[in-house]
Protein backbone atom coordinates (compact mmCIF):
# COMPACT_ATOMS: atom_id res chain seq x y z
CA UNK A 1 0.00 0.00 0.00
CA UNK A 2 1.52 3.71 -0.88
CA UNK A 3 1.16 6.32 1.30
CA UNK A 4 1.22 10.05 0.72
CA UNK A 5 3.21 12.31 2.74
CA UNK A 6 3.08 16.36 2.14
CA UNK A 7 6.46 18.02 3.21
CA UNK A 8 5.69 21.53 3.49
CA UNK A 9 7.49 24.69 3.16
CA UNK A 10 8.29 27.28 6.02
CA UNK A 11 8.98 31.16 5.60
CA UNK A 12 11.58 32.63 8.03
CA UNK A 13 9.40 35.17 9.31
CA UNK A 14 12.70 37.51 10.43
CA UNK A 15 16.33 36.21 10.55
CA UNK A 16 19.08 37.65 13.47
CA UNK A 17 22.52 36.32 13.59
CA UNK A 18 24.43 36.77 16.96
CA UNK A 19 27.86 35.20 16.04
CA UNK A 20 29.81 32.71 14.48
CA UNK A 21 30.58 29.64 16.42
CA UNK A 22 33.90 27.78 16.57
CA UNK A 23 32.52 25.18 14.89
CA UNK A 24 31.56 27.58 11.72
CA UNK A 25 28.03 27.39 12.25
CA UNK A 26 26.20 30.62 13.09
CA UNK A 27 23.76 31.40 16.30
CA UNK A 28 20.74 32.86 15.21
CA UNK A 29 17.33 33.69 16.29
CA UNK A 30 14.10 32.97 13.66
CA UNK A 31 10.87 32.14 13.46
CA UNK A 32 9.55 29.24 11.83
CA UNK A 33 6.30 29.76 10.02
CA UNK A 34 5.00 26.83 8.01
CA UNK A 35 2.67 27.03 5.07
CA UNK A 36 0.18 24.90 3.60
CA UNK A 37 2.09 23.92 0.57
CA UNK A 38 4.76 22.00 -0.50
CA UNK A 39 6.11 18.74 -1.85
CA UNK A 40 4.56 15.34 -2.39
CA UNK A 41 6.16 12.51 -1.52
CA UNK A 42 4.77 8.92 -2.04
CA UNK A 43 6.12 5.66 -0.21
CA UNK A 44 5.70 2.11 -0.77
CA UNK A 45 7.48 -1.03 1.09
CA UNK A 46 9.30 -3.22 -0.88
CA UNK A 47 10.31 -6.84 0.55
CA UNK A 48 14.35 -6.23 0.59
CA UNK A 49 16.27 -4.02 1.47
CA UNK A 50 16.47 -1.29 -0.86
CA UNK A 51 15.53 2.70 -0.99
CA UNK A 52 14.71 3.22 -4.02
CA UNK A 53 13.66 6.70 -5.27
CA UNK A 54 11.59 5.99 -8.42
CA UNK A 55 11.75 10.50 -9.87
CA UNK A 56 15.28 11.14 -8.99
CA UNK A 57 15.65 15.00 -8.54
CA UNK A 58 17.66 16.71 -11.48
CA UNK A 59 20.87 17.47 -10.99
CA UNK A 60 20.91 15.71 -7.57
CA UNK A 61 22.56 11.98 -7.44
CA UNK A 62 20.18 9.72 -5.26
CA UNK A 63 23.32 9.11 -2.56
CA UNK A 64 23.24 13.40 -2.04
CA UNK A 65 19.35 13.53 -2.03
CA UNK A 66 18.19 14.17 1.57
CA UNK A 67 15.71 12.11 1.55
CA UNK A 68 17.84 9.06 0.69
CA UNK A 69 20.28 9.91 3.20
CA UNK A 70 17.26 10.37 5.84
CA UNK A 71 16.31 6.12 4.82
CA UNK A 72 19.56 5.39 5.47
CA UNK A 73 20.32 7.47 8.82
CA UNK A 74 17.41 5.56 10.16
CA UNK A 75 18.26 2.22 9.13
CA UNK A 76 21.88 2.40 10.20
CA UNK A 77 20.08 3.16 13.83
CA UNK A 78 17.45 0.61 13.81
CA UNK A 79 18.18 -2.93 15.71
CA UNK A 80 15.40 -4.85 13.39
CA UNK A 81 17.13 -7.57 11.68
CA UNK A 82 14.66 -10.16 11.03
CA UNK A 83 13.01 -8.64 8.29
CA UNK A 84 13.74 -6.26 5.01
CA UNK A 85 13.86 -2.35 5.75
CA UNK A 86 13.36 -1.37 1.91
CA UNK A 87 11.03 1.36 0.19
CA UNK A 88 10.01 3.09 -3.11
CA UNK A 89 9.57 6.52 -3.05
CA UNK A 90 7.96 9.23 -5.42
CA UNK A 91 8.21 12.82 -5.17
CA UNK A 92 6.32 15.51 -6.87
CA UNK A 93 8.97 18.53 -6.64
CA UNK A 94 6.93 22.36 -6.22
CA UNK A 95 9.63 24.00 -3.25
CA UNK A 96 12.58 24.93 -5.21
CA UNK A 97 16.00 24.11 -4.33
CA UNK A 98 18.14 27.35 -3.23
CA UNK A 99 15.04 28.94 -2.35
CA UNK A 100 15.07 29.30 1.10
CA UNK A 101 11.61 27.48 1.67
CA UNK A 102 13.52 23.84 3.65
CA UNK A 103 12.31 22.15 0.63
CA UNK A 104 15.26 19.65 1.00
CA UNK A 105 15.09 19.59 4.93
CA UNK A 106 11.33 18.92 4.75
CA UNK A 107 11.76 15.94 2.47
CA UNK A 108 14.24 14.58 5.27
CA UNK A 109 11.89 15.09 8.31
CA UNK A 110 8.66 13.46 6.12
CA UNK A 111 10.73 10.44 5.30
CA UNK A 112 12.43 9.86 8.91
CA UNK A 113 8.51 10.08 10.38
CA UNK A 114 6.67 8.29 7.21
CA UNK A 115 9.35 5.63 7.61
CA UNK A 116 9.28 5.11 11.31
CA UNK A 117 5.35 4.58 10.26
CA UNK A 118 5.95 1.85 7.29
CA UNK A 119 8.60 0.25 8.81
CA UNK A 120 7.22 -0.22 12.45
CA UNK A 121 10.18 1.29 14.19
CA UNK A 122 10.36 2.93 17.73
CA UNK A 123 11.59 5.78 17.68
CA UNK A 124 10.36 9.03 19.57
CA UNK A 125 10.52 12.09 18.52
CA UNK A 126 13.43 12.80 20.71
CA UNK A 127 15.29 10.46 19.03
CA UNK A 128 14.12 11.49 15.30
CA UNK A 129 15.37 14.85 16.62
CA UNK A 130 19.05 13.81 17.00
CA UNK A 131 18.76 12.07 13.94
CA UNK A 132 17.38 14.84 11.70
CA UNK A 133 20.31 17.19 12.84
CA UNK A 134 22.40 15.15 11.60
CA UNK A 135 21.23 15.67 8.27
CA UNK A 136 20.42 19.49 8.40
CA UNK A 137 20.64 22.43 10.80
CA UNK A 138 16.49 22.61 9.55
CA UNK A 139 15.46 19.12 10.03
CA UNK A 140 15.08 19.35 13.41
CA UNK A 141 12.03 22.08 13.39
CA UNK A 142 9.85 19.58 10.65
CA UNK A 143 10.21 16.73 13.03
CA UNK A 144 8.83 19.32 16.07
CA UNK A 145 6.44 19.84 14.07
CA UNK A 146 5.22 23.64 15.40
CA UNK A 147 5.62 27.14 14.79
CA UNK A 148 7.96 28.41 16.95
CA UNK A 149 10.49 30.76 17.88
CA UNK A 150 14.55 28.91 16.84
CA UNK A 151 17.39 29.38 18.42
CA UNK A 152 21.23 28.09 18.42
CA UNK A 153 21.47 27.09 15.26
CA UNK A 154 17.70 26.32 15.58
CA UNK A 155 17.66 22.95 17.33
CA UNK A 156 16.36 24.84 20.53
CA UNK A 157 12.54 25.51 19.87
CA UNK A 158 9.94 27.41 21.70
CA UNK A 159 6.31 26.94 19.85
CA UNK A 160 4.39 29.81 19.12
CA UNK A 161 0.85 30.75 18.27
CA UNK A 162 0.96 33.10 14.81
CA UNK A 163 -2.00 34.90 13.97
CA UNK A 164 -3.37 33.16 10.48
CA UNK A 165 -2.27 35.35 7.33
CA UNK A 166 -1.93 34.55 3.50
CA UNK A 167 1.00 34.48 1.99
CA UNK A 168 2.23 35.64 -1.48
CA UNK A 169 5.21 33.86 -2.32
CA UNK A 170 7.59 35.27 -5.19
CA UNK A 171 10.34 32.62 -6.70
CA UNK A 172 13.38 33.99 -8.33
CA UNK A 173 14.40 31.82 -11.27
CA UNK A 174 17.76 31.26 -9.36
CA UNK A 175 19.40 29.50 -6.69
CA UNK A 176 21.19 31.01 -3.63
CA UNK A 177 24.29 29.38 -2.47
CA UNK A 178 24.38 29.16 0.94
CA UNK A 179 27.87 29.20 2.23
CA UNK A 180 28.42 31.95 0.01
CA UNK A 181 26.24 34.37 1.73
CA UNK A 182 27.13 33.25 5.32
CA UNK A 183 31.18 33.55 4.42
CA UNK A 184 30.36 36.91 2.95
CA UNK A 185 32.21 39.26 5.38
CA UNK A 186 29.69 41.76 4.71
CA UNK A 187 27.16 39.37 6.50
CA UNK A 188 25.99 41.19 9.62
CA UNK A 189 27.23 38.60 12.97
CA UNK A 190 26.11 40.24 15.98
CA UNK A 191 22.86 41.28 16.18
CA UNK A 192 21.27 41.16 19.69
CA UNK A 193 19.25 38.76 21.00
CA UNK A 194 15.77 39.86 21.11
CA UNK A 195 12.82 38.55 23.53
CA UNK A 196 9.72 37.28 21.77
CA UNK A 197 6.43 38.67 23.45
CA UNK A 198 3.17 36.72 23.16
CA UNK A 199 1.07 37.10 22.02
CA UNK A 200 2.97 37.68 18.94
CA UNK A 201 1.38 39.94 16.24
CA UNK A 202 2.64 41.57 12.61
CA UNK A 203 3.50 45.11 14.02
CA UNK A 204 6.38 43.23 16.18
CA UNK A 205 7.12 41.03 13.52
CA UNK A 206 7.30 44.20 10.96
CA UNK A 207 10.36 45.68 13.51
CA UNK A 208 12.74 42.68 13.12
CA UNK A 209 15.01 41.48 9.53
CA UNK A 210 16.56 39.19 7.88
CA UNK A 211 20.46 39.24 8.33
CA UNK A 212 21.35 37.75 5.10
CA UNK A 213 19.10 40.00 3.18
CA UNK A 214 21.38 43.01 2.31
CA UNK A 215 24.25 40.38 0.92
CA UNK A 216 22.17 38.67 -0.75
CA UNK A 217 20.26 41.70 -2.80
CA UNK A 218 24.28 42.78 -3.58
CA UNK A 219 24.61 39.06 -5.20
CA UNK A 220 21.79 38.48 -6.83
CA UNK A 221 19.51 41.04 -8.41
CA UNK A 222 16.84 38.86 -9.29
CA UNK A 223 16.45 38.70 -5.12
CA UNK A 224 16.99 42.52 -5.18
CA UNK A 225 13.85 42.60 -8.12
CA UNK A 226 11.64 40.45 -6.07
CA UNK A 227 11.48 42.18 -3.17
CA UNK A 228 11.62 46.01 -4.65
CA UNK A 229 8.47 44.82 -6.43
CA UNK A 230 6.70 43.07 -4.03
CA UNK A 231 7.16 46.15 -1.53
CA UNK A 232 4.86 48.08 -3.30
CA UNK A 233 2.16 46.00 -1.69
CA UNK A 234 3.28 45.96 1.83
CA UNK A 235 5.83 44.49 4.13
CA UNK A 236 8.27 42.05 1.97
CA UNK A 237 10.79 40.16 3.23
CA UNK A 238 13.19 36.88 2.10
CA UNK A 239 13.12 33.78 3.84
CA UNK A 240 16.14 32.23 5.07
CA UNK A 241 19.30 32.73 2.48
CA UNK A 242 16.68 32.78 -0.13
CA UNK A 243 16.36 33.07 -3.25
CA UNK A 244 12.35 33.05 -2.34
CA UNK A 245 10.81 36.44 -0.90
CA UNK A 246 7.18 36.82 0.83
CA UNK A 247 4.64 38.97 2.03
CA UNK A 248 1.65 38.55 4.36
CA UNK A 249 -1.80 39.40 3.69
CA UNK A 250 -5.24 38.86 5.66
CA UNK A 251 -7.15 37.17 3.68
CA UNK A 252 -6.74 35.01 0.48
CA UNK A 253 -8.77 37.31 -2.02
CA UNK A 254 -6.21 39.80 -1.02
CA UNK A 255 -2.96 37.84 -1.67
CA UNK A 256 -4.44 36.71 -5.29
CA UNK A 257 -5.05 40.04 -6.30
CA UNK A 258 -1.80 40.70 -5.93
CA UNK A 259 -0.77 37.76 -7.23
CA UNK A 260 -2.05 38.49 -10.42
CA UNK A 261 -0.10 41.53 -11.41
CA UNK A 262 3.49 39.41 -10.36
CA UNK A 263 5.40 40.30 -13.79
CA UNK A 264 7.27 38.00 -15.64
CA UNK A 265 10.93 36.39 -14.81
CA UNK A 266 9.14 35.15 -11.08
CA UNK A 267 7.10 32.12 -10.45
CA UNK A 268 4.55 32.51 -7.25
CA UNK A 269 2.63 30.16 -4.94
CA UNK A 270 -0.30 31.41 -2.92
CA UNK A 271 -0.56 29.28 0.62
CA UNK A 272 -2.07 29.73 3.95
CA UNK A 273 -0.27 29.70 7.50
CA UNK A 274 -0.68 26.56 9.42
CA UNK A 275 0.46 25.91 12.94
CA UNK A 276 1.95 22.20 12.73
CA UNK A 277 3.96 20.33 9.99
CA UNK A 278 4.39 17.34 9.14
CA UNK A 279 2.13 16.65 12.01
CA UNK A 280 -0.93 16.60 9.15
CA UNK A 281 -0.81 12.95 8.67
CA UNK A 282 -0.75 10.39 5.42
CA UNK A 283 -3.24 9.21 3.24
CA UNK A 284 -2.76 5.77 1.49
CA UNK A 285 -4.37 4.45 -1.55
Amino acid sequence: MKQHWIAPAKLNLFLHILDQRIDSYHNLETIFQFLDYGDDLYFEVRDDDQVNIRTPILGVPNEQNLIYKAAQVLKANTEITDRPLGVDIDITKRLPMGGGLGGGSSNAATTLIALCSLWDLEFNKEQLLTLGIQLGADVPVFIAGDSCFAEGIGERMTPCELPERWFLVLIPKIQVNTAKIFSDPALTRNSKSIRIRAPLNWDQLSELRNDCEAVVRNHYSEVNDALEWLSQYGLARMTGTGSCVFSPFKSEAEARKIANLVPDGFNYFVAKSTGQSIGIGATTK
